[in-house]
């Protein structure tokens, strides 16, 4: 399996968007990262809420600090390799490989929409 690399993201904003604190799963393809916003912080075991958003720039996957234009900040919350075992428009299985968080994420598409869930299990 190929790898590439990913970054997860505590973002914590600083107005008043209704996303509130949350976590940027960031996935490097083609040149830009395939972000979503996982509605709680990452664990073992456990199914999150997650809103796709638009891509962001690699340079996210070093960044860490204060966002442009009043957005909050953002500070790494794990960061690795990834392995795309699965995937088509409406579903993804990755296996992730970090500093502290190892694991395979299922994501599956909500109703053909931006919504998915995030499901994450012990390696595979």
């Amino acid at each position: 399996m190929i790898m590439s690399r990913y970054v997860i993201l505590r973002h914590e904003l600083s107005d008043n968007t209704g996303r509130g604190l949350h976590w940027d799963l960031m996935l490097e393809a083609e040149g830009v990262l395939r972000t979503w916003a996982l509605a709680e912080e990452p664990r073992q075991e456990a199914t999150i809420e997650a809103v796709q958003l638009l891509d962001h720039r690699v340079a996210y996957l070093e960044y860490e600090g204060d966002l442009s234009g009043g957005r909050g900040r953002v500070s790494r919350w794990d960061a690795g390799d990834y392995a795309m075992r699965e995937q088509d428009e409406n579903c993804m299985v990755i296996d992730l490989q970090g500093t502290k968080f190892s694991c395979t994420i299922t994501a599956v598409r909500q109703s053909g929409g931006k919504e998915w869930r995030v499901t994450i299990d012990k390696p595979r």
